[in-house]
């Protein structure tokens, strides 16, 4: 199947997200574990543990519910339509995007070490955020195997 160059390119923002959500969540995991106070079980649990289990319920729930999933891949062909991930400046917003979540990530770690709350929620927000980045990178190739995206995707 030959692609046009519109569907590759979203097809590789969807991965381009992916990566960069994971990359900041690990430099905001590394940041915490600097300044957080607290045992290393309690920044396991709340930088690792819950952070992962809320990935994964958003990453494998929305592939596994039907109506869900169903759901997706019409906001995936919409977000497509839109252009989404196929101009430079769609880049600059979605990673853009990232980068204020990371930014509120980090406020709310060096927060704690003036006597703000400590972050636990933050941790889980994000990561749930990637499960939902993950799913929709999922849906976009179950999409291109569809016989009807197929033929709006192809060349020729």
């Amino acid at each position: 199947m030959t692609q046009t160059r519109a569907w590759k390119n979203f097809k590789r923002m969807q991965d381009v997200t992916v990566t960069a959500g994971l990359l900041i969540y690990a430099g905001a995991v590394v940041h915490a574990w600097r300044v957080l106070p607290g045992s290393a079980h309690l920044k396991t649990q709340l930088t690792l543990l819950f952070p992962a289990a809320f990935l994964l319920l958003f990453w494998v729930g929305p592939l596994v519910v039907p109506p869900v999933r169903r759901w997706l891949g019409r906001y995936v062909l919409m977000s497509f339509d839109a252009g989404f991930g196929q101009s430079v400046g769609s880049v600059i917003v979605a990673v853009g995007v990232l980068a204020t979540a990371a930014g509120f990530i980090y406020l709310q770690v060096n927060g704690v070490a003036h006597g703000g709350r400590y972050p636990a929620g933050v941790f889980s927000g994000y990561g749930a955020g990637i499960g939902i980045l993950l799913a929709q990178a999922f849906v976009v190739r179950r999409l291109e195997k569809q016989p009807d995206v197929r033929k709006r995707i192809e060349e020729g």
